[in-house]
């Protein structure tokens, strides 16, 4: 059985992964070049993202910090008007919290993760919350989830992680820490083979919790 969680957030518990995207997408429109999905989501798997592409097309950096801060808005705007939330989540957390301890690891920024949860009801199941802020190196490095066992105080056997992309599910296994890959249609084409789990949706994690040897 394991006794705790250690949960991604974006694509996991909130349906945020298109939303930040579109909003680095729509930053480079306003230079005047396009982003192509397919080199984006390779770049994300490899712990880079939108300024990958715009630093290959030649993009100075001043001009791709003034454009960080543009995404950033685009961002914030899309996490106040689209609908974000996740079917089940809140109730799924209620049962785990009878069996596990939960905490978030996130590669979020602080200011976007408290926006997304000012009315949700999804920290309040958590003993912590990891944003970016709070470690030093992203996933797919380690550092983010090994970060959250010392919080814990856990061991890496007691633990399960909850992915939804290739590089959260590279920074667990680096962490050496059974994670569950639950799908999402934006991530859905990365490649999952080294999850322990790979699951439709949060609900199945109370099987694998109870059951895990």
């Amino acid at each position: 059985m394991k006794k705790y969680i250690l949960f991604d957030h974006d694509g996991v518990l909130v349906d945020t992964e298109l939303w930040y995207f579109k909003a680095g997408e729509r930053a480079l429109a306003d230079i005047g070049l396009a982003v192509n999905k397919d080199q984006y989501l390779l770049d994300m798997s490899q712990g880079l993202g939108t300024w990958a592409q715009a630093r290959a097309a030649g993009v100075d950096e001043r001009t791709i910090n003034r454009q960080r801060e543009v995404r950033n808005a685009y961002y914030q705007e899309s996490l106040r008007t689209e609908a974000i939330e996740i079917d089940g989540v809140v109730e799924v957390l209620a049962e785990l919290s009878q069996y596990v301890r939960m905490a978030i690891v996130t590669t979020a920024k602080r200011a976007d993760f408290q926006l997304i949860h000012q009315e949700r009801q999804i920290t309040p199941y958590m003993d912590f919350v990891l944003v970016r802020d709070d470690y030093t190196l992203a996933k797919p490095h380690p550092e983010p989830y090994l970060t959250g066992l010392k919080r814990f105080g856990a061991a890496k056997e007691e633990t399960l992680v909850v992915e939804d992309s290739s590089r959260g599910l590279s920074s667990a296994v680096a962490a050496g820490i059974d994670c569950a890959i639950v799908y999402n249609d934006f991530t859905g084409s990365h490649d999952f083979s080294r999850a322990r789990y790979q699951i439709e949706a949060l609900a199945e994690l109370k099987e694998i919790v109870l059951n895990a040897t």
